[in-house]
């Protein structure tokens, strides 16, 4: 797309002018492309999934006229029974991304700023300038790490992912806890999109602390990206400004086909563990083979790893790799401008990978 000019922008309101919106992984359109940038699930979602949308489309066609139930009572009542919690404790939106967007408008904006991690989720600092919300970002250790004692000062809110993106580390438990404790009058989110695959979630800590919400998603370990579903679990006075803020903004955000798709999902958790423990085993190989080339690979609970090549640039790889159909996220920070994160794939797209390093690239 081109670019507006100054004078075409005089439309628009003057702090869109200044933002500096999220950039999305690449998708471009490339014969036989090896994609993985962007931690999609490389396996399908459960059977009942597509069984539930196709009896959705052939027996109850006619629904589609009609608008969604509002409040997706289907939907939550699915994730609270999978999550052990009530259906009162659970909010849905269209990906976590909204959720997400909705968590900064009801909570972060305070006389105190928003903590984040320096490195971690590109969405925070847009969402921060998106609805004028102060921030600070606390470096991360240098293993790349949390550390909870970093984050003893004054906030407004405090929002981690975990496992963090894009460096794949899992905060255990405990800290999050000690989290809770320490800021009992700031509302904490930990943003599980990657959770289900080998870390702790938080949300069993739900019950007991009244500042604890929790974010999750069904893009990745439930393989329904396509459809976008997000949720959050906390207790019902903070469910209630999530649910104040959704009925100002679109009071309609999940269609049917994403609600049956969803629940589907939520009541086949056989399927849905063994996917996750099959991307886990996966992984697993993946990092053991690319630390046989050479590789250093942070230790990651994600569908994800993150990793580097003391011999070869993070920059070139990923632009050599693109050349032989292949393409992994990069990120041009400071930090990180060596690491590379490198979805988990099939055995078989791994493979591909290896080669392409050892035949074609690391050789060099």
């Amino acid at each position: 797309m081109s670019q507006c000019t100054a004078q075409q922008q005089r439309f628009w309101s003057p702090e869109v002018r200044q933002l500096e919106p999220y950039v999305p992984g690449e998708q471009p359109k490339i014969d036989n492309l090896l994609k993985l940038n962007t931690n999609e699930n490389p396996y399908p979602p459960s059977p009942k999934v597509v069984a539930a949308v196709q009896q959705l489309l052939q027996h109850d066609a006619a629904c589609l006229r009609l608008y969604p139930d509002p409040d997706a009572s289907a939907l939550k009542q699915a994730i609270a029974t999978q999550q052990g919690v009530d259906s009162t404790h659970v909010f849905v939106g269209n990906g976590s991304d909204e959720v997400l967007a909705h968590i900064f408008k009801a909570f972060f904006r305070q006389p105190r700023p928003l903590l984040y991690p320096d490195i971690s989720y590109s969405f925070y600092p847009v969402y921060s300038q998106f609805f004028a919300i102060e921030s600070k970002m606390i470096a991360l250790n240098e293993h790349f790490e949390i550390d909870v004692e970093d984050y003893q000062q004054a906030n407004g809110g405090i929002i981690i992912a975990n496992p963090n993106a894009p460096t794949s580390i899992a905060l255990p438990l405990q800290q999050i806890e000690r989290l809770l404790q320490a800021h009992p009058d700031s509302v904490v989110v930990i943003d599980e999109a990657y959770v289900d695959f080998g870390a702790e979630s938080a949300v069993s800590l739900v019950t007991r602390y009244e500042n604890l919400l929790v974010c999750q998603t069904t893009s990745k370990s439930r393989s329904l990206a396509g459809l976008r579903v997000g949720y959050a679990i906390a207790q019902p006075h903070l469910i209630q400004a999530l649910e104040a803020v959704k009925n100002s903004f679109n009071s309609y955000p999940i269609d049917r086909f994403a609600i049956a798709a969803a629940v589907a999902s939520f009541q086949d958790q056989d399927y849905f563990a063994a996917r996750c423990q099959q991307v886990i085993e996966d992984r697993e190989q993946l990092i053991a083979q690319l630390s046989a080339l050479g590789f250093e690979v942070l230790p990651s609970k994600a569908n994800f790893i993150f990793a580097r090549h003391p011999a070869h640039d993070a920059a070139d790889l990923a632009q050599q790799l693109r050349e032989h159909g292949i393409i992994v996220r990069y990120f041009n920070k400071a930090r990180i401008d060596q690491f590379l994160r490198i979805t988990v794939g099939t055995p078989a797209q791994h493979q591909r990978l290896l080669d392409t390093l050892q035949q074609h690239i690391l050789k060099s």
